[in-house]
């Protein structure tokens, strides 16, 4: 959807952010050509969805495009495809400026908030307390209720189920939650684009 730099094969699913000033009067073309280019995503393997954030006031014409691919490896292929360029191409003379992209992963995809505009992930001191809010109780919790039966297990083998189960926990379960809780110090209001 923009003009994104390559992206290094990775298994990790991928958010990226674009951002886009458009021409005043423009608006509905820009808003037209960004749907097809959704529709044309949608055939590519790993694809995971999109969201569109309208400017927040006339302004600023800035619109906001996020979405997301399973892997490095579908990113790539939807960044090289022919049918992304033929649209970058009727995109990008609606614009102000050239779009601006930035990729994220890791840590960074637990903390999103549903319905708000990410500008910038939190500070990486505020995710790491956070996460380690639910980590901790977590594994302590995992250990106090099966740590007998955790123990007839070799090593390599218990801290592969345990690493395991944590880490589905935290990232479909605890952290939705945890980023909900702690929106309000995570992502303080004027940085969600709330006025």
């Amino acid at each position: 959807m923009g003009a994104i730099p390559t992206i290094q094969a990775t298994e990790a699913p991928l958010t990226v952010v674009i951002s886009r000033r458009v021409i005043k009067g423009r608006e509905a073309e820009f808003e037209s050509l960004s749907s097809r280019m959704t529709e044309r995503a949608l055939r590519y393997p790993g694809y995971l969805g999109a969201n569109m954030f309208r400017p927040a006031s006339a302004d600023d014409p800035e619109y906001r495009i996020i979405f997301k691919f399973a892997s490095g490896k579908d990113l790539e292929a939807w960044q090289q495809s022919l049918e992304r360029r033929e649209l970058l191409e009727q995109i990008e003379p609606l614009l102000v400026t050239p779009s601006e992209t930035e990729t994220l992963s890791g840590l960074v995809n637990w903390f999103t908030l549903p319905g708000h505009n990410p500008v910038k992930p939190p500070p990486k001191y505020k995710m790491t307390l956070v996460s380690w809010l639910a980590l901790y109780p977590t594994v302590t919790l995992i250990f106090l209720l099966f740590n007998d039966l955790l123990l007839q297990v070799p090593l390599l083998i218990r801290t592969l189920i345990v690493t395991a189960v944590v880490m589905v926990l935290m990232s479909y379960v605890l952290m939705p939650r945890f980023t909900r809780w702690f929106a309000f110090w995570l992502f303080p209001r004027h940085e969600r684009g709330e006025r």
